[in-house]
């Protein structure tokens, strides 16, 4: 349901579903450093997935929790329109 899945491997367990497409995903691509996804969707919109950073990285990105360390939560996409 227009959503990306992220599954533990070899144990295929699902970690977290990643919400926020309103229409279904048609093309995904991870970035040369592999710390971030990009999913494109029916919907124009692109969406840009911080969930493979380390955790001790300072740059902004988190992991592939969407709490901190204080709790409070934060979004683990920024959107991006097409048109």
């Amino acid at each position: 349901t227009n959503q990306l899945s992220l599954w533990k491997y070899p144990s295929l367990a699902k970690i977290k579903d990643l919400d926020g497409h309103t229409s279904r995903v048609l093309h995904m691509a991870t970035s040369p450093d592999g710390c971030t996804v990009v999913s494109a969707a029916a919907d124009e919109t692109l969406r840009f997935w911080d969930i493979f950073a380390p955790p001790g990285r300072t740059s902004g990105k988190r992991g592939p929790s969407d709490t901190t360390r204080t709790g409070s939560r934060k979004k683990l996409s920024k959107t991006m329109h097409i048109r």
